[in-house]
């Protein structure tokens, strides 16, 4: 990193399955939680000749379509290896919103990385004090809900859900996956 690069921030979060997600909704406006989008979310992971993959780290282009059928944008981010602080996943991460998501692609492209994984999933993103709830639908896996934001913050979003605080994890998505294929003897389907 370079002397003027600003220092990445830390990401904080947790996961949980979602077994009603209406009930959850219900629990978040009573406890007065925001929507602040709802649509599809697309993420696209790039990499080149595996070098990113080898560090631990993920680029990643999310692109935000609204339901409401106005313009989609994106966020480029990058990750730092995961690791686990306390009860939650932690890793650095920096990102810009990217106006033109389809523009950013090519720019990628173009410098020779590619697309090595892809992720589309129908989303609904709710902020309660200083945490960000996101309940996440994919094409055939659990619903999911994360939750992301200062330990404080973490932990009275998740009181205001309603669900069992054992129920959150600091673990990626791929182990959510596993659990999914191993209790339903199913594939998880996360592109469509």
């Amino acid at each position: 990193m370079s002397p003027s690069s600003p220092p990445a921030a830390d990401e904080l979060e947790v996961k949980a399955r979602v077994e009603d997600p209406d009930g959850l909704r219900t629990a978040l406006a009573r406890a007065g939680a925001e929507l602040a989008f709802r649509g599809e979310m697309i993420d696209r992971r790039f990499d080149r000749k595996r070098a990113l993959v080898r560090r631990d780290e993920v680029l990643r282009l999310r692109v935000f379509r609204p339901a409401d059928g106005a313009a989609a944008h994106g966020v480029l981010g990058w990750k730092g290896p995961p690791s686990k602080r306390g009860r939650y996943r932690h890793r650095a991460e920096a990102e810009a919103r990217i106006a033109d998501p389809e523009a950013a692609v090519t720019i990628l492209e173009r410098l020779g990385f590619t697309v090595t994984l892809r992720i589309d999933r129908r989303v609904e993103v709710y902020r309660l004090g200083g945490a960000v709830l996101r309940l996440e639908w994919y094409p055939a896996m659990d619903v999911l809900l994360e939750v992301e934001g200062e330990p404080r913050e973490i932990e009275w979003a998740i009181a205001a859900t309603g669900l069992d605080r054992d129920g959150f994890l600091a673990e990626s998505l791929p182990y959510f996956v596993a659990r999914y294929e191993a209790r339903t003897g199913r594939s998880a389907l996360l592109a469509r």
